[in-house]
């Protein structure tokens, strides 16, 4: 199993240092979310192959991280193509640039891809440990964690649907989604990609040394939720949306609950 860890880790990295030199020949490197999913797949494919564990685990495993990763990972390249540099990444590397006069290619490197392959190779834990056990049998742990893992994707595909239709309309320009599932929850990508890593991990978990790959989900929800998910969009939500203030006021952050008054 270490092995295997230590070969995902160096392809994680590897696959963000590569990722760092497309950044520079591109001048932006907003991408790096839609490849973030991708690195995902490309993780849980490698420990197919280099693990001989139970193989309704690991094809389980395999599939719903592909499912997840290609769908999510798809959907934001083809944003990223349409809509070009992500604001909030310009905004962190340009400070970056002019108070300490660091290069773009510097930047880049340590405020960006240095972290997001370590970051992004405990995330995906549960898909590397779980598809190494041998054993035991699929219990009702993971099929909970299935179902978890189904909905997540669900909703997140759902929310993603709702938000572009929203945005496809040019009369919605500077305006606030406050229907569908963001009624609910202002993040339903966010709480739907929580729930599909808490649902792998739950699948995991049912193995030995499955526990440990809880870390995973547990360091995606405080990424998501405390530091660069939820906090960085709203803040600048907050400055170029007016109503904005008041849908935070009546909208749940996170977790789906219907509206207050």
């Amino acid at each position: 199993m270490l092995t295997m860890l230590a070969v995902n880790l160096a392809l994680a990295i590897a696959m963000m240092l590569i990722l760092w030199q497309v950044s520079i020949r591109l001048q932006d490197v907003s991408f790096i979310d839609a490849f973030w999913a991708y690195g995902m797949v490309l993780l849980a494919a490698n420990s197919f192959l280099m693990s001989d564990g139970h193989a309704p685990r690991q094809w389980l495993l395999l599939g719903l991280t592909a499912l997840w990763g290609l769908r999510l990972g798809t959907h934001l390249f083809i944003r990223w193509r349409r809509s070009g540099v992500d604001p909030r990444y310009a905004k962190i590397l340009g400070n970056l640039m002019n108070k300490k006069g660091w290069s773009f290619s510097k930047a880049a490197l340590l405020q960006v891809f240095l972290f997001q392959g370590p970051l992004l190779f405990i995330v995906c834990l549960p898909t590397q440990i779980g598809q190494w056990a041998s054993g035991p049998e699929l219990g009702a742990l993971a099929w909970m964690g299935t179902a978890l893992a189904l909905t997540g994707i669900a909703f997140e595909t759902v929310g993603d649907a709702q938000l572009n239709a929203f945005r496809a309309d040019p009369t919605n320009k500077g305006k606030v989604l406050d229907t569908g599932l963001w009624r609910y929850t202002r993040h339903p990508n966010y709480f739907g990609d929580t729930c599909t890593w808490w649902g792998l991990g739950l699948i995991a978990a049912e193995t030995s040394f499955g526990l440990w790959s809880l870390a995973g989900p547990a360091l995606l929800t405080w990424l998501l939720t405390r530091l660069s998910g939820v906090p960085m969009l709203e803040r600048s939500l907050s400055k170029s949306r007016p109503g904005y203030a008041d849908y935070i006021a009546r909208t749940s952050s996170f977790f789906p609950l219907p509206p207050k008054a």
